[in-house]
């Protein structure tokens, strides 16, 4: 058995769970992002008072380490890293685009007649984004692109596939085709604890030293000129 501390402050809505393998033991959530910074480290201790149990119980922490809010990601993974440093205890990372996916994907009727599209708004119209099949696989890594209507044009011919995230919108101005779809679904706890679970069984594990944000750019702000 696994206890798993999950920190995610990546995009809006923010939120801390404790989890027994895939058992959601105690959340922590908040959906005002100007104050995910404000946020972390009560919703940490309020829910190690909740269950009444030492911090140092716990097996791992996994972060949501970008893409994302610049600022949110630099936040998540300061308190991750302080955290294992302190109690000695290893670090996951959890990238947001496949989070998103994995979110989506478990989700979907018939899910394997469909590729995956997560796009997390980036400002005007340039989206972080990735693309992948029903498994899991890339069929494009994770990059930053401006939106124009050839984006995935000659995927999109022969191919159907699902949008979504806080940027997939976005797709609706330039091109209609019967072959995408454009979903509001979004990733929960439940598919982070899963994912984070299935890192912690399999040791997949991450520097301290080394460890960093993943922000895809230099700069992201979800503030819109």
């Amino acid at each position: 058995m696994a206890l798993i501390l999950n920190i995610d402050t990546a995009l809006e809505n923010a939120s801390v769970v404790l989890a027994q393998d895939e058992n959601i033991l105690a959340i922590e959530t908040n959906a005002e992002q100007k104050n995910h910074a404000a946020f972390l480290q009560p919703a940490i201790q309020n829910m190690c008072n909740t269950l009444q149990i030492s911090l140092n119980a716990i097996d791992a922490v996994s972060v949501v380490y970008g893409p994302g809010s610049y600022t949110g990601l630099r936040v998540a993974m300061a308190s991750a890293k302080g955290i294992c440093y302190a109690l000695n205890k290893p670090l996951i990372t959890i990238n947001t685009l496949d989070l998103m996916a994995f979110g989506a994907i478990s989700t979907q009727t018939n899910a394997s007649n469909f590729l995956y599209c997560p796009m997390i708004d980036a400002r005007r119209m340039e989206v972080f984004t990735a693309l992948y099949d029903a498994e899991l696989n890339y069929i494009k890594e994770p990059f930053a692109a401006i939106l124009d209507k050839d984006f995935l044009s000659e995927t999109l011919r022969s191919n159907r596939i699902v949008f979504f995230g806080n940027g997939a919108q976005k797709i609706g101005r330039l091109f209609d085709t019967s072959n995408a779809y454009i979903t509001n679904d979004n990733y929960l706890p439940e598919h982070l604890i899963k994912i984070s679970l299935n890192y912690f069984q399999r040791q997949c594990f991450q520097s301290l030293a080394y460890s960093e944000p993943y922000y895809l750019k230099d700069f992201y702000s979800t503030q819109r000129n």
